[in-house]
């Protein structure tokens, strides 16, 4: 995969990686010498099924794998670094002032407090060695307007996770996975599509408008309405 005339931004974004990213803990000392390989062309995998405009944000964003690497390839997005660690934080905020990314945006928060807390959902929320399918879906649906994509870099346990993860994509009215085999290098890596076909629920839009909850899971929503009717 070419980042063509995004290079010369990954290049000086792998010297932070190699750099500042392993003396604050983000990144290992072992990974330096395949980060090329196993760090940014595996996330730049993702680039095929990147929405054609809008906003994409990065679950869990870390040292900005995968979505510092989206904001180069794709700097028509708009693109939010989604992290609740002060230290990673700090580290992508440099980042993206150093990189001049005006369209990207470092935020420290959960998930689920990010849901709450802001009113506008996202038409694609990315994630890489987050969380299993299972707990991913549902962190990352009430950020996803409806018709957007869930996009999440997994490995060789895909099948297993997907499984086990799929009462759970139904509860948040997401569409059945799509996955695809990327090679990047010598490796192989599955980039997981998955589109939110249910509407936002109104539980989900009460909790942005007032901040002050978060939504709640729908199979849990049934569940109260099941013993209010008792």
């Amino acid at each position: 995969m070419c980042f063509g005339s995004a290079l010369a931004d990954v290049q000086r974004y792998a010297r932070w990686l190699a750099t500042a990213g392993v003396e604050r803990g983000l990144l290992g000392p072992r990974e330096v010498d395949r980060l090329w390989q196993r760090h940014l062309l595996n996330s730049a995998a993702l680039a095929p099924w990147l929405p054609a405009r809008g906003s994409v944000l990065d679950l869990g964003s870390g040292a900005g794998l995968p979505g510092v690497v989206i904001a180069l390839l794709r700097p028509d997005l708009e693109v939010v670094l989604l992290e609740p660690l002060l230290r990673r934080a700090t580290f992508l905020t440099e980042v993206v002032a150093d990189l001049q990314l005006p369209r990207t945006e470092v935020v420290r928060a959960r998930a689920e407090d990010y849901a709450t807390s802001n009113p506008e959902s996202v038409d694609a929320v990315v994630a890489r060695a987050v969380a299993p399918m299972g707990r991913l879906i549902g962190w990352a649906s009430p950020l996803i307007t409806q018709g957007g994509f869930l996009l999440a870099l997994k490995g060789e346990t895909v099948s297993q996770e997907l499984d086990a993860a799929e009462a759970t994509r139904q509860d948040w009215g997401m569409a059945t996975a799509e996955v695809h085999p990327v090679a990047t290098g010598t490796s192989l890596t599955q980039v997981v599509s998955m589109r939110r076909v249910g509407p936002i629920t109104a539980a989900e839009t009460a909790a942005r408008s007032s901040g002050s909850a978060k939504p709640a899971h729908p199979a849990r929503q049934r569940d109260r309405a099941q013993r209010r009717k008792r």
